[in-house]
């Protein structure tokens, strides 16, 4: 796939098709996460690749598998969610949480080693591995959709990081920013509508 048809082709996909992913094909796209830049140089990552369903059963029991419309209402004033479209993306992505991660093909868990207190920073600059695994995380987005296959993401809430470490195993000196769902995009997927942004009223030449 060219790369422009990546990019414009990279959408979050929260259902997916019941099949398998490759072994080589996962290690590509890892392979393509470890190109992204870094701040230290040294690409301190890891991932935990889950396929086991009986282990995604038990990393995900902690995330809710249902929630109310009243609670999504809630949700939405609570975030002063004002715009339409926001809304009713939220109203679209907060129910499938749980199915979104349970019925992708792999669960990829992302890992940076923690060589600073990345919840309470000094400064700015103690963020520049959190920011540097990002880079990373979205050439996992790109390279899965060059290949055919899509991903969904999720930032770990409340104690959720800390419990896929007791269930996964990873040393506590090892941060995980999220989950990513992976797998093929189910067929006939109704697009959410998206805010459309006009990138010359972004843009700022020189000065803001």
């Amino acid at each position: 796939m060219e790369f422009y048809e990546a990019i414009n082709n990279r959408k979050t996909i929260r259902e997916f098709e019941d099949e398998t992913i490759q072994t080589d094909i996962i290690e590509k796209i890892i392979s393509a996460a470890f190109k992204a830049p870094t701040n230290d140089h040294m690409r301190d990552w890891h991932f935990i690749i889950v396929r086991d369903k009986n282990i995604t059963v038990r990393l995900l029991d902690i995330i809710p598998k249902e929630i109310s419309n009243e609670d999504i209402d809630k949700l939405i004033k609570d975030w002063n969610l004002n715009d339409n479209i926001q809304q009713e993306c939220y109203r679209n992505a907060v129910p499938k949480q749980y199915r979104m991660l349970f019925e992708a093909s792999a669960i990829i868990i992302p890992l940076l080693k923690q060589k600073t207190d990345i919840l309470h920073p000094d400064d700015i600059s103690h963020l520049n591995g959190f920011a540097s695994i990002w880079c990373c995380i979205e050439n996992i987005f790109l390279a899965a959709t060059a290949e055919g296959y899509g991903c969904n993401l999720r930032v770990p809430l409340g104690n959720e990081g800390t419990y896929a470490k007791d269930i996964l195993g990873f040393p506590n000196d090892y941060f995980m920013p999220c989950f990513i769902g992976i797998g093929k995009p189910k067929k006939q997927i109704i697009p959410i509508k998206q805010k459309e942004i006009n990138i010359k009223e972004r843009i700022h030449w020189d000065k803001f």
